[in-house]
């Protein structure tokens, strides 16, 4: 059974006794203090490892298509690992390309799958990516599957792709296809999420998503002759709920921003998830609202990693004031790599 989260700070471990005590645990970077420096630091001056990618377009049953870009590694005997990106982001994120170039280092292949009019280009049809939309995410996995019948598979979700890598592995119980996942910083509740962005400096946050999330609508439907989304009306809609409520509820067929929380949260399914899964979170998370939505019974197959520090998707490393070191890098593929030798019947540390 796992244990219940005693407060901020906590370290949770709720995965099988098989992997205890193999990770190492984020010591913050002492010149990197507090939520803000964590989560600002790797967006902005994270520059070196960049990978050079290879863009594949997937043609959509629905006339729709997406892109997914492709590091340079991997032989058809090693694993495979899909990355999922966050709100507006892509393979440019520094957190993509720095998995990425960590999954290289290790000879495994992996790519990032770029939400529907996330690569650079709008998509076809009038309906985008969601938090709770999981649809392409199946259609992705199920021609990767096809494609290497023989390779183990791998799903790691940043943000709102952890939103939806959880959700998704919720829906599908043990039918899943993967040997292991890993979300970070990950959106439980929507609608406390979308209330937490409201206060203080995380404001800061909220207009800077808003404005790319105007610019996105505007860049696709202003060429349209009749456009779904009043465009007049578009830069009133200021805050998260009520973009959701006009935009995202609109274009998606939800009954407002309300029910598109609800239905779209992937807390209610993480105790459904039944594949070997690490959930990293931080609780001075400035897009969070802390433990509050930290969810209370995972299933046995989760670990949840409640670390104190670490902003939102930053968990910034290092004791040389600008020589970061990027713990994800190392924390994600570590865990993937216990999750093989496990499914290999050599438990670490004796492989």
């Amino acid at each position: 059974m796992g244990r219940e989260l005693n407060g901020p700070g906590s370290h949770i471990d709720l995965q099988t006794p098989s992997l205890d005590g193999a990770e190492e645990a984020f010591r913050p970077a002492w010149w990197l203090p507090g939520p803000h420096f964590q989560t600002l630091w790797p967006a902005l001056f994270r520059r070196r490892g960049k990978p050079v990618l290879k863009r594949e377009r997937l043609e959509l049953p629905d006339g729709d298509f997406l892109d997914l870009d492709w590091n340079g590694a991997g032989s058809s005997d090693n694993p495979f690992v899909l990355l999922l990106h966050g709100l507006e982001g892509s393979s440019a994120s520094p957190y993509s390309w720095g998995l990425l170039a960590a999954f290289e280092r290790r000879g495994w292949s992996a790519a990032v799958m770029h939400f529907r009019g996330c690569s650079g280009e709008p998509n076809r049809l009038a309906r985008s990516y969601h938090s709770g939309e999981t649809g392409d995410l199946a259609h992705v996995m199920e021609v990767i599957g096809r494609r290497f019948p023989n390779r183990v598979l791998f799903a790691a979700g940043v943000s709102l792709g952890g939103n939806v890598l959880l959700k998704w592995l919720g829906e599908g119980g043990s039918d899943a296809p993967l040997a292991g996942a890993a979300a970070v910083s990950v959106p439980f509740d929507l609608g406390q999420c979308a209330d937490r962005l409201e206060k203080g400096f995380s404001k800061v946050y909220r207009r800077y998503f808003i404005k790319l999330l105007h610019q996105s609508v505007r860049s696709k439907f202003g060429t349209w002759r009749e456009s779904p989304i009043n465009l007049e009306k578009l830069s009133a809609w200021r805050t998260f709920r009520e973009f959701d409520e006009h935009v995202t509820s609109r274009l998606h067929g939800f009954d407002g921003a309300e029910d598109y929380y609800r239905r779209s949260s992937c807390g209610p399914f993480v105790a459904r998830i039944r594949i070997p899964t690490l959930i990293v979170q931080a609780t001075n998370d400035p897009f969070l609202p802390g433990t509050t939505v930290l969810p209370r019974a995972p299933s046995s197959s989760v670990r949840l990693e409640a670390v104190p520090y670490g902003g939102h998707a930053g968990f910034v490393a290092g004791a040389v004031p600008g020589r970061p070191r990027y713990w994800l890098d190392d924390r994600i593929p570590g865990f993937f790599e216990e999750a093989l030798a496990l499914r290999k019947g050599c438990p670490p540390p004796s492989c």
